[in-house]
């Protein structure tokens, strides 16, 4: 009799898998520029777990869409079923760590964009949905801007991570080493495409 298999996650690991995911694709997109389309879903499917991460604490308020959270309280305080959570979009999880709902902890520190990373983080939105929700048509993209747009996106990874104060070491589950290596792998990696094209 064979054991079932289970594939076991939670939103640590979604986060770290798909980092790990984007780097892998970005070794592909040297000798196939079609890989810029699986690195991006993935550095966008990355960066919005560690949002969450980021702005979950202690309960799961600051992640969910403003409906979902007061049904979500009313259906408590009532003694009802609890409703099914709705995730906030991305865009309003990335408003989100740039504000109040960051501070949880005595060292919890707001995002403060620098440069473009604001700008980037809704150029990789548009880009990811254009390819999830692709619709017939014939796509071409110019490549040479996608480095720079990444390196923004690992940057506000890189500070959710390490300077957020809001991702506590027991959460990790051995994970946070693994993160780390692949934001500097990632770095450089990108570094070496930009160089490429020409950037």
């Amino acid at each position: 009799m064979t054991k079932p298999n289970w594939l076991r996650t939670d939103e640590h690991t979604e986060a770290v898998m798909a980092l790990e995911a984007f780097y892998s694709n970005l070794l592909q997109v040297e000798r196939d520029l079609y890989y810029w389309k699986w690195a991006v879903i993935a550095l966008h499917n990355s960066i919005q777990g560690f949002m969450v991460c980021a702005l979950r604490g202690t309960s799961n308020f600051a992640i969910l869409t403003p409906e979902s959270a007061q049904e979500w309280m009313e259906a408590h305080e009532q003694a009802q079923p609890l409703p099914q959570e709705v995730l906030d979009d991305f865009l309003n999880l990335y408003k989100k760590i740039k504000g109040d709902l960051m501070i949880q902890y005595v060292d919890s520190q707001k995002f403060t964009p620098k440069g473009q990373q604001g700008r980037s983080i809704k150029r990789l939105n548009e880009l990811r949905n254009d390819f999830i929700h692709f619709t017939p048509k014939g796509l071409s993209l110019e490549v040479s801007g996608l480095p720079e747009v990444c390196l923004d996106v690992l940057a506000i990874i890189d500070f959710l991570v390490t300077q957020s104060g809001n991702i506590p070491l027991h959460r990790w589950h051995g994970l946070r080493e693994r993160c780390l290596k692949l934001l500097a792998d990632s770095r450089s990696k990108l570094n070496n495409i930009a160089r490429a094209y020409g950037g």
